[in-house]
């Protein structure tokens, strides 16, 4: 018996201990100061880049370019298919962010289960209006070699067109960016944007490397969970998208509740079955003394 008093205060111990292991997740908690520049700070001559969110904006449908080979197309020609759309604005010139952004992106979408083209869409759009679909050609033959999934052009638009269709989707998404003279490039921000099959703005992703899991997440999400898995709506239960980092990050409260289920669970299950032994035991013990 003494054993087993051990045993239930070792799990009520544990259970006591549920709201330091939470803070411990939490990490320490960071100010304005420890987060770098504000979004609302800009860097001498880039006044005029860097991303404005419009979360759950709509893009409009009724923009024209040309895909890669030539054809005319509208942009929503690519929704209403039911598959949420990642899309990746730069240009086929870039010497380095643009390819840089396209590199990571096709290294998360590798490991990714899901099906581009099936599952799931991606358009690259140029925001440069004197690039020709022949860039748009080459730039998508180099992706696609380095993706290598068969079947993959069928979901990878890429896009050239005019000033006008580019800047009414630049200025939908948020997307700052302007012609530097002294470089002969432009200046841009990093970033990919997740879209709802119905056009909306679901996500900003930053940078030039997407975690697979946050990216994965952020296409579960928008595809309002017609595509992934039992495991992926438990993680998006557990963690919730942050706007202001681009990353999903876990939801404390949510953690410490399910693991609180499970300890009680579990200590409920033990203590049920040392009851059963000792009626056993008892029960036997009376037998024999009859």
């Amino acid at each position: 018996m003494r054993g087993r008093a051990i045993v239930i205060a070792t799990f009520l111990l544990m259970l006591s201990c549920l709201p330091l292991w939470a803070q411990g997740m939490r990490g320490p908690m960071m100010n304005g100061d420890s987060m770098g520049m504000s979004a609302g700070q800009k860097l001498p001559g880039l006044e005029f880049v860097g991303i404005e969110q419009h979360l759950n904006a709509e893009v409009p449908a009724d923009l024209a370019f040309r895909d890669e080979l030539g054809n005319p197309v509208k942009l929503g020609d690519y929704f209403g298919k039911g598959r949420p759309v990642i899309l990746n604005l730069g240009y086929y010139q870039c010497p380095m962010l643009c390819g840089e952004v396209l590199q990571g992106l096709t290294g998360s979408l590798k490991v990714l289960t899901f099906e581009l083209g099936q599952d799931f869409d991606v358009v690259t759009v140029s925001f440069d209006p004197h690039e020709t679909p022949d860039m748009a050609a080459t730039k998508k033959r180099d992706i696609m070699r380095r993706y290598g999934r068969r079947g993959a052009e069928q979901g990878w638009h890429f896009l050239t067109g005019p000033a006008e269709s580019i800047n009414a989707l630049t200025k939908a998404v948020g997307f700052q960016f302007q012609w530097d003279e002294k470089t002969q490039q432009y200046a841009h921000a990093t970033t990919i944007v997740v879209l709802t099959p119905e056009r909306r703005i679901a996500q900003y992703f930053y940078g030039v490397e997407f975690p697979p899991k946050d990216l994965r997440l952020g296409l579960v999400q928008a595809s309002q969970n017609k595509i992934g898995s039992v495991t992926d709506q438990l993680l998006l239960f557990c963690y919730h998208y942050d706007p202001r980092t681009g990353k999903y990050g876990a939801i404390i409260s949510r953690l410490l509740s399910i693991a609180g289920a499970a300890t009680i669970l579990i200590l409920g299950t033990c203590v049920f079955v040392m009851y059963r032994a000792d009626a056993s035991a008892q029960h036997k013990a009376m037998r024999r003394a009859t």
